[in-house]
């Protein structure tokens, strides 16, 4: 039997980003039930052979980034700059049927470029090529254009409602939760289904051989605790909470560990929390630049530690965010078997709280009562039968079981009522 060519395409498949480490997990599970997968984007860090590298569909491409500049925070464009976007979406289609061809693909996976609009041309020439070769296609929604504020003035709302999402025939949507399953079908009319993210929960981690080499490094004593901030650094992952709560506890040593590097959104947020943890006593440790992701398409290390070592090293995961589509730190915390303090932010009240974890949990400010509550759950004397419980609920619900379990059926559904065109 012929395997099924699968092609990812997305603005950026690289880092340790929610979008490219959610299509590391969609290519684990497809390569490993048969398919064949190959990748087209800005950039990349799949294996050469399988990866189609075009470097105008990066977002930030500079002529992307002024082209962005020029469509949003206004409602009227002039007519050289849509000539502009249309000449890059021609561009960009392209070099999408040489893409097709190169890798002879059956099917399209596309990661969040038909959803927020940071790269209109590749949206609007993704939702032209499957019109006109009716490929059958997943779009994989991570976050929409009114999901965020900076979209909601613009001057390209006409092809915001044709591509980000298109409605074809050929398309299955996917979105990861129930919020946004029913937004896009209010908005567009679009139906869809939920896949959560997922984990590997199949594969319980190896012990790290470096737990007591990072925390000598970051300075910690044997009765000092870890606390880990398993995020990028950007406003919406409300630092600020996880700070306050290390300076209510009045540890001897209070850190807070910043796993990830800056965001997509500049350095001045960086600062300012840096500002504010030194305000408030506690020492903000970023090492972002010591750390590599094992679950990412660039597997193999080339840092001082990986994940891993970190979530291994910790004592207590702080994961207080105002906004999560849906929450790879959450689940990464369920995985390693790692205590967490979170903020229920809305996400998490209506998808995860149901499923019955065992966590510390607050509601948009940390108060002594929080600090408390967390003293307490790591003095239980059954908390790793409590973190067991905790694992084996993931494996449940946000496994890679789960995930073949949902998204099969959809891409069967797809062969059978739409067929790659001969033409193209």
């Amino acid at each position: 039997m012929q395997k099924t060519n699968v092609g990812f395409i997305s603005t950026r498949l690289a880092g340790t980003d929610g979008v490219s480490l959610e299509t590391f997990k969609w290519n684990q599970v497809l390569e490993r039930s048969g398919y064949k997968c190959f990748a087209f984007a800005g950039e990349l860090q799949t294996p050469s052979e399988d990866s189609f590298l075009e470097p105008k569909a990066h977002f930030n491409d500079p002529e992307i980034l002024e082209l962005h500049e020029d469509c949003y925070g206004r409602t009227t464009r002039p007519a050289s700059l849509s000539k502009k976007i249309h000449e890059l979406k021609d561009y960009l289609k392209k070099r999408i049927y040489e893409y097709c061809f190169q890798f002879d693909i059956d099917l399209f996976i596309a990661e969040n470029i038909l959803t927020i609009p940071m790269h209109l041309p590749l949206g609007m020439a993704l939702t032209e090529f499957i019109a006109e070769t009716g490929m059958p296609t997943v779009a994989h929604h991570h976050d929409f254009a009114w999901e965020r504020d900076r979209f909601l003035i613009n001057a390209v709302q006409d092809y915001l409602d044709y591509a980000f999402p298109p409605n074809l025939k050929s398309i299955r949507h996917v979105v990861i939760n129930s919020k946004a399953s029913r937004e896009l079908s209010y908005r567009r009319g679009i139906s869809n289904i939920v896949i959560p993210n997922v984990f590997d929960f199949a594969n319980p981690p190896e012990n790290s051989t470096k737990r007591e080499t990072l925390r000598e490094e970051l300075g910690l004593a044997n009765d000092d605790l870890f606390i880990l901030q398993p995020t990028r650094i950007v406003p919406r992952k409300w630092i600020e909470r996880a700070i306050e709560m290390v300076s209510l506890m009045e540890l001897n040593n209070p850190k807070l560990i910043v796993s990830h590097k800056t965001g997509d959104e500049g350095g001045q947020y960086a600062q300012r929390v840096m500002e504010y943890a030194y305000r408030l006593g506690v020492e903000l440790v970023y090492i972002g630049h010591l750390v590599d992701s094992t679950h990412c398409f660039n597997t193999e290390s080339h840092e001082k530690y990986t994940i891993d070592d970190v979530y291994q090293a910790a004592d207590l995961v702080t994961y207080p965010s105002g906004y999560e589509g849906f929450g790879n730190a959450f689940v990464e915390a369920l995985y390693f078997k790692k205590p967490i303090v979170l903020n229920r932010y809305s996400i998490f009240i209506e998808d995860i709280e149901p499923c019955g974890f065992k966590v510390i949990s607050f509601d948009s400010f940390v108060t002594r009562n929080t600090v408390k509550q967390i003293k307490g759950f790591l003095k239980q004397t059954d908390l790793d039968k409590v973190l067991t419980t905790n694992y084996f609920l993931g494996q449940t619900h946000f496994s890679y079981e789960v995930l073949e379990h949902k998204l099969f059926p959809l891409i069967e559904s797809l062969f059978l009522v739409a067929h790659k065109s001969a033409g193209y």
